[in-house]
């Protein structure tokens, strides 16, 4: 039921070696960043830059980490993404959606539209042109899914599940996919900002372009600095870091159970998504209970950005080169599809979903479509700079809704054996369908308006 084979002190030691080396390649990362203008433009993560650095070192580059130690590497991914799901549900309130509707609803309905068009049309594309022509696998069509709005910590995550479904190249092709989706998110995503200034649809731009968030300092000043979460407990109790480390160590063991009485019925499920389950089961305990005051999720996302910026570079550096470069023409091929929809997407449905600063909701959605959600929150502080639409706070409402579910939730994980057990017309006519689905209740709860028509009036009382 638990992995309890012995760990020798050899193999602890490598273990330790390899770890040692990945802090190494953030840290080069950081430096990089700080000294070449246009990681800093692009907006490049350490990690990212760290990880492209240990693939350029490794054995398909300039060979100085041995291959056991990029197989090392590569098996790090499945287990830190449970460490990133483990505490997504601890200390989570939900927000009052009765109060909260108006903000809510569009967005957590445009993202969810958005979202299985990205898995319904590549799976279409998949078994009608990709499957005949380049003999792919059926599962090719959840690349984009999982390394477009999942990003390179659920693609990287994902890996392994790919390979116990039969399918190793998986893991680096959905590395690969993240990449572009990365670039073209935020090349594409400035590229809109720019059209949009120019056509007038930013309402606080910051002069022609809405660069504001080009400005903002690497290392921040003293005055601006917080801390990576508040001290909740007496130190001679516990350390905060500890305590709360603990309670992701709860989440997953409570994961592990219901994967092994998962497993009797439905074998494969990955353990993160349960992880996340077991987080939720700890939040709904320890909220009834003196500890709950002690949860601060300043902590636990200074644990979770630990552990992802570790699973992003581990999983850019192990990356197998040759199986990338072998399926690169069918690979472009979906990502050319994908940001055909996204941008389609984008002007087709922001100014129906959105009747105020419908760019600047629709620009947050683009860029955690094509990307993950930090680009697009960056794209949106660059269309506005003073964040004075809210576009931001409806963002952040909508993502205990959201998040959990699909663009790296539970919904992602479940993709490729949904694939693999049903083909991919199967996955790409319910996507479809299941965005066509969505559009009609926001038609029929009066969300999805044609472009310019006025409000309903219990809108405009609201």
């Amino acid at each position: 039921m638990f992995p309890t084979a012995e760990v020798g002190g050899d193999t602890v030691n490598t273990l330790f070696f390899a770890l040692t080396a990945l802090g190494l390649l953030i840290l080069a990362g950081v430096v990089l960043r700080l000294l070449l203008a246009p990681l800093r433009r692009l907006f490049i993560p350490a990690a990212l830059i760290g990880g492209v650095l240990g693939a350029a070192l490794g054995p398909y580059g300039a060979g100085l980490f041995p291959e056991s130690m990029i197989t090392t590497w590569a098996g790090l991914p499945g287990i830190l993404i449970t460490v990133v799901f483990a505490p997504m549900l601890i200390g989570v309130r939900i927000p009052n959606v009765r109060q909260s509707y108006h903000l809510i609803a569009p967005q957590l309905l445009f993202g969810y539209i958005g979202d299985f068009l990205m898995i319904g049309v590549p799976m279409l594309v998949c078994g009608a042109l990709l499957m005949p022509v380049w003999d792919v696998g059926p599962m090719f069509g959840t690349l984009i899914e999982v390394g477009w709005p999942g990003g390179h910590g659920t693609a990287g995550g994902m890996a392994p599940v790919y390979a116990d479904l039969g399918w190793a190249d998986g893991g680096p092709l959905g590395l690969a996919s993240a990449t572009g989706g990365l670039i073209f998110g935020i090349v594409m995503g400035m590229v809109l900002i720019n059209i949009g200034a120019r056509r007038g649809h930013l309402r606080h731009a910051a002069g022609s372009g809405g660069t504001g968030s080009e400005t903002a300092p690497e290392i921040l000043p003293r005055e601006e600095r917080s801390g990576l979460g508040s001290v909740t407990l007496n130190r001679d109790l516990v350390d905060g870091l500890a305590f709360h480390g603990a309670l992701i160590a709860v989440a997953v063991f409570i994961g592990w159970v219901l994967q092994y009485l998962l497993g009797l019925v439905v074998p494969g499920v990955p353990l993160f998504p349960l992880a996340m389950i077991g987080g939720a089961v700890v939040q709904a305990v320890i909220g009834r209970t003196r500890l709950g005051e002690a949860v601060d999720t300043g902590s636990l996302r200074a644990i979770q950005g630990a552990a992802l910026d570790l699973l992003v570079v581990s999983a850019v550096a192990s990356i197998s080169v040759p199986v990338v470069l072998a399926n690169i023409v069918p690979l472009s091929l979906l990502m050319v599809v994908a940001a055909a929809v996204a941008v389609g997407f984008f002007y087709w449905a922001g100014p129906r979903m959105f009747r105020d600063s419908w760019f600047e909701h629709s620009i947050v959605n683009f860029g955690s479509l094509t990307a993950v959600a930090s680009v697009g929150l960056m794209l949106l502080r660059t269309a506005d700079p003073g964040l004075k639409t809210d576009a931001a706070r409806a963002y952040a409402l909508r993502a205990p809704f959201f998040s959990p579910f699909v663009g790296g939730g539970l919904v992602t994980a479940l993709l490729p054996a949904i694939a693999l057990n049903y083909g991919p017309w199967a996955l790409g006519i319910g996507g479809v369908v299941a965005a066509l689905l969505l559009i009609a209740l926001a038609r029929i709860l009066r969300i999805w308006r044609r472009p310019g028509a006025p409000a309903p009036a219990a809108d405009a009382a609201a």
